[in-house]
């Protein structure tokens, strides 16, 4: 845990002094005032950072991916600056959250881009709000609580709020809250959001859009997990039989723990920047 929460506080430092941000704004969403900023042109990305996050640790992927898309960076309830509201955060709710949001701007649809705990709201997002999502492309995730690593569900148990007010996130929160008071209110929502049982792998089935899944290969979630996602949702079939891929696509990162994948901004681009644009190596039997 500690290694997490310093990872995301070492992107706080390095990024905010490497880019200007962008003009930011707010939206009133189901109650809270929701921060998001928009970056690029082209077509819409949604950018959905993880726990303990905001646009500013999700770091330099937001500015590479606005070179060739409009992209709107959210921050998500309690995060950032983002107000909370009396409401326990569940993914179901933030993907509620981003469909409303999506409806407030003037989004009819978009390429939806989740990291983590932003990675399982977009999956939700897909099979709560289908007609909204054009691709999308999620890193580190689980579609069922069963999914963690055993490591993690054990750290999960020792989990409270003393532990992350003792840590330098803590103050780091108070730097962009629009409650600088709020920190220990969200970490319990937190805790209790890692502690929520789920399991959808009926719904995972029904989704229609495109999906990329990006794990580390030493993530949050299990390998074999991983890959029943991917099967889920049609991938890993035999190619070069003359019918066209599925549209799921899975990439394993080497060597990355979870805090690892974000970090890695070239990689994730050569991965998620074809994929948006449905392009596929050629075949040499089927080119």
């Amino acid at each position: 845990m500690l290694r997490i929460l310093t990872a995301s506080l070492a992107f706080v430092a390095t990024f905010a002094l490497a880019e200007e941000a962008p003009m930011g704004n707010r939206v009133t969403v189901n109650g809270m005032e929701m921060y998001y900023e928009v970056s690029g042109s082209g077509t819409p990305l949604i950018v959905l950072h993880g726990a303990h996050m905001n646009i500013v640790s999700m770091g330099q992927i937001i500015p590479k991916l606005a070179e060739t898309h409009k992209v709107y960076a959210l921050e998500l309830q309690a995060h950032g600056r983002t107000t909370d509201i009396e409401r326990p955060i569940t993914y179901e709710a933030l993907a509620d959250d981003v469909a409303a949001f999506m409806g407030a701007v003037g989004i009819e649809k978009a390429d939806v881009f989740g990291y983590s705990m932003g990675g399982v709201a977009g999956l939700q997002l897909a099979v709560r709000h289908p007609e909204k999502v054009a691709h999308l492309a999620l890193a580190s995730i689980a579609f069922d609580s069963n999914g963690w690593q055993p490591a993690l569900k054990a750290l999960k148990e020792t989990m409270n709020v003393e532990m992350f007010m003792a840590l330098p996130m803590a103050k780091t929160y108070q730097t962009l809250a629009a409650d600088p008071n709020g920190y220990p209110a969200l970490v319990k929502k937190l805790i209790d959001l890692e502690h929520e049982k789920f399991a959808w792998e009926e719904l995972v089935r029904t989704i229609k859009a495109p999906v990329l899944v990006i794990s580390g290969d030493a993530d949050v979630a299990s390998l074999d997990h991983t890959l029943e996602l991917f099967r889920l949702l049609g991938g890993g079939v035999m190619g070069d039989m003359g019918e066209p891929l599925p549209t799921a696509r899975l990439a394993i990162l080497p060597a990355s723990s979870h805090t690892a994948v974000i970090g890695q901004v070239d990689l994730l681009l050569e991965l998620i920047e074809p994929f948006l644009s449905d392009e596929t190596p050629d075949s040499a039997l089927f080119p």
